[in-house]
C-alpha cells in the first residue's frame, strides 16, 4: 500500500523514532516534512533526500514559520502531524529545580500543544486530519526518579484525550503511542543531562540511588536487553495514520503492554511496590 500525496509533519527527526519514521513513511509514499530544531540536522536530512524544515517546538514563532513553509510547498494542506519531539531528564522530585521542570514541559507538553493548536485550523478547513502523539508508558504509570518526564507525559495524555473528545464529530482523529524502551538517543541524552547536573546533586539524599541508576537505567547492557527497534513504533504509527478506525492508544513492546495491563488490574499499593523496584 502506498500513500502518495498524503503529507505528514514529524517533529524531532534528528535521530531515533522521528528520523526512522521519516524515512519509513517517505518510502511508503508519504510526502514527509521532517523537522529538527538545529540547522545542521535539517541540512543532514535534506542531504539524505528528505524535505526538512527548521522547527523548535519551544518557540511559537518557529512553529508558525515552519508551518508557513510547509503550507506554501503543499498547496495549503497537511494531512497528518506526528508530535514526536521530546527528551527525558532524571532526578528525584525534591532535586528537580523549577527551571528543569519548565524546560521539560516546554518541549514535551507546551510544544506539542501549540503545534497542534496551529495545525487544527488547517485540518478543519480541509475536512480531515490525523494527529498522533508520541507519549510513553510513563504517561500511564510513573517510575521513581523520572518525575518531570512522568508529569510531562501524563499532561500530554490528558491534553490528547481531551482533544480526541472535542474532535469526536469531525474527521480529525487523535491517537497516542505509548512506547516502552526503544533504541534511540533518549537515554543517552538523559545521561548527558544527568552528568551536567551531577555536581548540583552531589549533596542529595538520593545520591546512592543516582549512582545505582548510572549502572542500571543508563547501563548499556540492560538497555540492549529491553529496547526495541524504532520499527515497532513506526508499525503502530502507520496503523494510526491509515486505519479507518485508528485506536486511541497504541502500546509498543512487552514492558509497555504489561505495565498498562497492571495499571488496570492492580490496586495502587501493589503497583507502587512493583514500580519502586524498577531501575
Amino acid at each position: 500500500m502506498t500513500m502518495t500525496n498524503h503529507s505528514i509533519l514529524i517533529t524531532g527527526c534528528s535521530s531515533g523514532i522521528g528520523e526512522h519514521a521519516a524515512y519509513a513513511l517517505k518510502k511508503r509514499g508519504y510526502r514527509v516534512f521532517a523537522s529538527a530544531r538545529k540547522q545542521q540536522d535539517v541540512d543532514k536530512l535534506k542531504t539524505n533526500g528528505l524535505e526538512s524544515v527548521l522547527l523548535d517546538v519551544t518557540n511559537p514563532d518557529s512553529i508558525q514559520q515552519a508551518l508557513q513553509i510547509i503550507l506554501s510547498m503543499n498547496d495549503g494542506k497537511l494531512d497528518a502531524l506526528f508530535n514526536n519531539a521530546g527528551f527525558l531528564q532524571t532526578g528525584a522530585i525534591e532535586d528537580l529545580t523549577l527551571q528543569m521542570n519548565h524546560e521539560q514541559f516546554e518541549t514535551n507538553v507546551f510544544g506539542p500543544m501549540e503545534l497542534t493548536r496551529q495545525v487544527l485550523p488547517i485540518m478543519r478547513k480541509q475536512g480531515h486530519g490525523r494527529i498522533i502523539q508520541n507519549s510513553s508508558i510513563l504517561g500511564i504509570v510513573a517510575l521513581p526518579y523520572c518525575g518531570a518526564y512522568n508529569a510531562s507525559k501524563f499532561a500530554l495524555e490528558g491534553f490528547s484525550n481531551t482533544l480526541r473528545l472535542e474532535l469526536r464529530n469531525t474527521n480529525i482523529h487523535v491517537s497516542i503511542i505509548n512506547p516502552g524502551p526503544i533504541q534511540s538517543k533518549l537515554r543517552d541524552n538523559a545521561y548527558v543531562l544527568h552528568q551536567e547536573n551531577r555536581e548540583a546533586l552531589a549533596q542529595s539524599v538520593h545520591q546512592k540511588i543516582y549512582q545505582s541508576l548510572e549502572k542500571s537505567y543508563f547501563g548499556r547492557e540492560k538497555k540492549d536487553k529491553l529496547s526495541q527497534s524504532p520499527d515497532a513504533v513506526v508499525k503502530q504509527l502507520i496503523h494510526a495514520l491509515e486505519s479507518k478506525h485508528p485506536r486511541a492508544h497504541y502500546f509498543v513492546g512487552l514492558p509497555s503492554k504489561g505495565l498498562s495491563l497492571c495499571r488496570r488490574l492492580f490496586p495502587d499499593c501493589v503497583l507502587d511496590w512493583m514500580l519502586s523496584r524498577v531501575r
